[in-house]
C-alpha cells in the first residue's frame, strides 16, 4: 500500500459525505451557533484516537499475538461489512437511539468518523511497513482534514447536493469501498499461504 492508496482508503472509510446526514441528524438539537464548534471538537477527539492507533497500534497487536495476515484479513471483513451497509442502509439508521443533548465523543468522534475500520487500516498501514511512519501520519492526517472540511461545510453540502444526491455519493463510496475491502482479503489470504508453504 503506497502512501496516495492509503489516503484514499482512510477517506472512503471515514466516509465524511455518508456521515453528512448522520452529523445533521445528531446535531439537529443544537443551537447552531454551537454547532460548528462540536463538530470541530468531535474531529479534534477522533484524530487523537486515529493518531494513537497509528503510532502505539502495532505494540498492542504484538502483546496480542496477533499477526499481520489476520489484522488484513479482518480490516477487509470490517470494510466488506462497512461498504455493504452503506450500499443497502439499515431502516434505522447507521446509529439507532442516541442519547438526547449535545453529543460527546460517541456517535460522532467514534465510530462515525474514527470507526472500527478507520482504526484496523491506520494499523495494518504500520504493520505492512513500519519505517514509513511519516508517510502514514500523513496520509491520515490528510484523509483527516478531507473529512473534517466536508463535514463542517455539511449544512452547505446538503443544500447543494440534496438528500438524494447524498444517498447516491454514499452508494458509490460504497461500491467503490467493497472492491478495496475483497483486495485486502485476497492480499491477506495470499500472504497466509505463502508463509505456510
Amino acid at each position: 500500500m503506497d502512501t496516495i492508496s492509503a489516503f484514499v482508503t482512510l477517506v472512503l472509510v471515514m466516509d465524511p459525505i455518508g456521515n453528512v446526514p448522520v452529523f445533521l441528524a445528531v446535531l439537529k438539537d443544537v443551537s447552531p451557533k454551537r454547532r460548528q464548534w462540536v463538530i470541530f471538537r468531535e474531529l479534534l477527539i477522533a484524530l487523537v484516537v486515529l493518531l494513537i492507533f497509528l503510532f502505539f497500534g502495532s505494540s498492542m497487536l504484538d502483546v496480542l499475538g496477533l499477526q499481520q495476515e489476520s489484522i488484513s484479513i479482518a480490516g477487509a471483513i470490517i470494510l466488506f461489512l462497512i461498504a455493504v451497509r452503506m450500499i443497502f442502509p439499515s431502516p434505522y439508521g447507521l446509529m439507532g437511539d442516541t442519547p438526547e443533548g449535545e453529543p460527546f465523543i460517541v456517535p460522532l468522534a467514534i465510530p462515525m468518523v474514527a470507526g472500527p475500520s478507520s482504526l484496523a487500516i491506520a494499523m495494518l498501514m504500520v504493520n505492512t511497513d513500519p519505517n514509513r511512519m511519516l508517510d502514514w501520519s500523513l496520509a491520515l492526517i490528510a484523509a483527516w482534514a478531507v473529512s473534517a472540511v466536508l463535514l463542517m461545510a455539511s449544512p452547505l453540502l446538503l443544500r447543494a447536493l440534496g438528500n438524494r444526491g447524498l444517498i447516491a455519493m454514499e452508494r458509490l463510496m460504497g461500491m467503490i469501498l467493497v472492491i478495496i475491502a475483497v483486495q485486502m482479503f485476497f492480499d491477506g489470504v495470499a500472504d497466509f499461504l505463502h508463509i505456510e508453504h
